[in-house]
């Protein structure tokens, strides 16, 4: 019976494709202007057009779920960086999870998840070496969300930065900022499983260090827009910090330099304070000389960098969780129309957790 339900919904899906596509259309997000400070829907035209017939080797994603990360601000100027920015009139690139509607690809099948970087839109016609990585059907049981976040960039993230980058071993004392963020919180918690003795967060309101401390397992949390951050990591960290796991930049990445210990290890993930814009920024932290008295290593790292390894990561952040040893927080938005305003809660520190966007459900 169950053999009979897909064979009947897969014709379903071609009959849809193939003799009302001229019915189908896509709603797609295009980078009108290039923003200047933050990020805003006038900085982006919503338009409609009529998803295009498959050619061999492509597939049509339903897309349903984005992903949204800081580093899409980055994309969005037109600068030199680790990859080609968003190019006025171009779909805003963003990772994504789907559904597969239409195949002429044989690996893939009509009703398969998969994960790419399809974009602000609700339809890809694409092939399978589309977008930043090649599109990966989703392992069996992985939640649709979680490929986005525990399981996708942020927490990959997480996973080679602080294990290959911040190195943490039994006893350390590791900082985090941004700890209730998808990456920051996931950081944390892989410390705590390497042996840190003493995880301290920083987050920006009680709700959020209540949750790094009560459900993430950080054993303080500094809240940087009540506490005086300064005085209070002096006081959670005497001996100084051997881990600082960076997400946010500017004048905490300052105090958290003036407070490093012998040998300390700063990984350089982000730097949301700075808002990834073009506009001038203030001078670097003044406190850089401290590595030298320390014996300090500042580190930045790209995840793509790993991508060779995202399998092996996957796997044991699976186990983690499984085993109760990680938890993961996500913050879904609803509707493509609100894409520039869910970009921009990032920057507004509205998010809680790893911020997606829902665009639709699968069939």
């Amino acid at each position: 019976i169950l053999a009979c339900v897909i064979l009947i919904t897969n014709i379903l899906y071609l009959w849809r494709i193939k003799v009302m596509g001229n019915m189908l259309t896509n709603r797609m997000l295009k980078l009108k202007t290039r923003p200047k400070g933050a990020v805003s829907s006038d900085n982006f035209e919503l338009s409609e057009e009529q998803v295009p017939e498959l050619k061999d080797g492509q597939i049509l994603v339903k897309v349903l779920y984005l992903s949204f990360d800081p580093t899409q601000r980055g994309w969005l100027n037109d600068v030199k960086s680790y990859v080609p920015p968003v190019q006025i009139g171009e779909i805003m690139r963003a990772s994504s999870v789907g559904q597969i509607i239409e195949t002429k690809d044989d690996n893939f099948s009509i009703g398969d998840i998969v994960m790419g970087t399809f974009g602000w839109q609700e339809y890809a016609a694409v092939d399978s070496s589309f977008g930043l990585l090649p599109i990966q059907k989703l392992p069996e049981g992985i939640p649709h969300t979680s490929a986005l976040s525990i399981y996708g960039i942020t927490g990959l993230t997480a996973f080679f930065g602080m294990i290959d980058i911040g190195q943490p071993k039994e006893g350390d004392t590791v900082l985090v900022s941004g700890a209730a963020g998808a990456t920051g919180s996931v950081a944390g918690q892989i410390a705590r499983i390497h042996g840190a003795k003493n995880v301290i967060g920083i987050a920006g309101g009680s709700e959020k260090c209540d949750w790094v401390v009560k459900e993430a397992g950080f054993d303080s949390c500094i809240d940087y827009k009540n506490d005086d951050v300064a005085s209070r990591l002096l006081e959670l960290a005497p001996k100084g910090i051997d881990v600082y796991f960076d997400n946010v930049g500017g004048k905490i990445l300052e105090i958290a330099l003036s407070q490093i210990a012998q040998n300390a290890r700063i990984v350089m993930c982000g730097g949301i304070s700075s808002g990834y814009t073009t506009e001038a920024l203030p001078p670097g932290p003044s406190t850089l000389t401290n590595l030298i008295i320390q014996r300090g290593r500042m580190e930045g790292f790209i995840v793509l960098d790993f991508a060779q390894r995202f399998g092996e990561a996957m796997i044991q952040l699976g186990t983690w969780v499984s085993e109760g040893k990680i938890v993961y927080q996500e913050d879904i938005a609803e509707g493509l129309e609100n894409c520039p305003a869910t970009l921009a809660r990032l920057f507004e520190g509205k998010n809680f957790g790893k911020q997606l966007l829902k665009v639709a459900d699968p069939d």
